[in-house]
């Protein structure tokens, strides 16, 4: 694999921004037949050092996951401040937000996306890793979550 390669072509994550996360999750309950996730709500950003386009932000977000095998589906309602996913809602409505991969080397992966012209517009800490989102809409119409570990 070259250096150009982001280091991952394993989606394991799919994002749906919404405005009333209990509800959905409600409906995605019955559609799959399983029992609805409990939304928790992401840390403050004394704890996640989130910033948003490189500005620490007060925005947060109400979470939920099912698990649907290799992908999870992650619902997102923003709380808080400003956020990416502040802006999706506000911009473009309820909706997919982001795909999201696993990725080994995060600044890596970071700079070669912002070097094929994929800023990065949020980033932050979460227990046991990191993450980030890079804006790849002009070439891909999609946002892209990388996911990293942080070494124990």
């Amino acid at each position: 694999m070259g250096t150009e390669a982001l280091g991952s072509n394993v989606v394991c994550q799919v994002a749906v921004v919404v405005r009333d996360i209990e509800k959905t999750a409600r409906a995605y309950a019955e559609i799959f037949g399983v029992p609805a996730p409990q939304p928790r709500e992401t840390e403050t950003a004394e704890k996640t050092n989130i910033k948003y386009k490189g500005e620490t932000t007060a925005g947060r977000a109400k979470l939920a996951f099912f698990n649907l095998g290799q992908v999870s589906l992650e619902l997102i309602e923003p709380i808080g401040g400003p956020s990416t996913w502040q802006e999706h809602l506000d911009a473009r409505g309820e909706g997919v937000h982001h795909i999201a991969f696993r990725v080994e080397d995060m600044d890596r992966s970071v700079a070669m996306l912002d070097a094929k012209g994929c800023p990065t517009v949020q980033r932050g800490d979460f227990k046991g890793g990191c993450y980030a989102y890079v804006d790849a809409t002009k070439d891909l119409k999609v946002v892209l979550e990388l996911l990293a570990s942080t070494p124990k």
